[in-house]
């Protein structure tokens, strides 16, 4: 059983925001849905905004911070970006007042620590100022998080390895986005360095990690270049051939439901933080 309870509220090009919770505390990545969904996704779950620890921003990305203005004014909870994400955000969310959020800045290649919860923030490659993936330790376990990237890097793939539940990204299927209705030039910022994760490259990170996940979220999905079906066997069956005897629990998110690990449901039944 791992020790994090998951769940994603939403993860798409519409909107993201997932929330971590472990016996070390409780965390909120992106706030790219509004306020209100944000809280009615929590309340699902039995939480509450009040209940979190901190916020942590990937990049100043609308589908990333669309919340964050109405989720600042209501919650007094601190909210972690890099520098150019919070300059970014100025140009986001002009009306968000800067000076009346908790606002945190969180240097990529560092770490901070949040009661017993370590928080890691390191650099991806993505069309934003300076975007950032998470890595979380709770007594000495990992859950990291990583989205809208183009590529991944030998860094990258060092702070995933480990991490027993993951938040991946497979954006597109590379056939599908190129015979799809999007614009040759959209198609090239999707395909480029600074652009979003194909399944097959997610497939082959996985594949590659010294230590495999117990469980993957594969994540914002492209609902025009991609299907839920073909993410996850795309994903597996590249990690199959060369882990024969994968054991990995995938889940595929969604951009309108709620996709929670059974870590959860488990919890209702009993205190796994005992």
């Amino acid at each position: 059983m791992s020790c994090f309870q998951v769940a994603v509220l939403a993860s798409g090009s519409k909107g993201n925001a997932t929330v971590m919770r472990c016996e070390s505390g409780m965390v909120l990545v992106d706030a790219g849905i509004s306020c209100r969904r944000i809280a009615q996704g929590m309340q699902k779950l039995g939480l509450h905004p009040d209940n979190l620890d901190a916020v942590f921003i990937t990049h100043e990305h609308i589908d990333h911070v669309k919340g964050l203005e109405t989720f600042a004014k209501k919650y007094p909870v601190p909210i972690y970006a890099s520098r150019g994400t919070w300059q970014g955000i100025r140009q986001t969310l002009p009306r968000l007042d800067l000076k009346l959020c908790n606002r945190q800045v969180l240097v990529p290649q560092t770490e901070i620590t949040l009661g017993g919860l370590q928080v890691r923030s390191f650099s991806v490659s993505h069309d934003a100022l300076e975007p950032t993936g998470y890595a979380f330790r709770c007594k000495g376990r990992k859950f990291a998080y990583v989205t809208d990237t183009g590529y991944i890097s030998d860094l990258v793939k060092r702070e995933l390895d480990g991490a027993e539940v993951l938040v991946l990204e497979t954006n597109h299927d590379p056939f599908m986005l190129k015979n799809g209705p999007y614009p040759l030039p959209l198609q090239k910022r999707i395909l480029g360095t600074r652009g979003h994760l194909a399944n097959e490259t997610a497939g082959h990170l996985l594949a590659e990690l010294a230590t495999l996940p117990k469980q993957v979220f594969l994540a914002h999905l492209s609902q025009e270049n991609n299907t839920p079906s073909l993410a996850e066997s795309t994903v597996r069956s590249i990690v199959m051939r060369k882990i024969p005897r994968i054991n990995i629990q995938f889940y595929v998110t969604s951009q309108d439901e709620v996709v929670k690990n059974k870590e959860w449901e488990d919890y209702h039944e009993q205190n796994i933080f005992e």
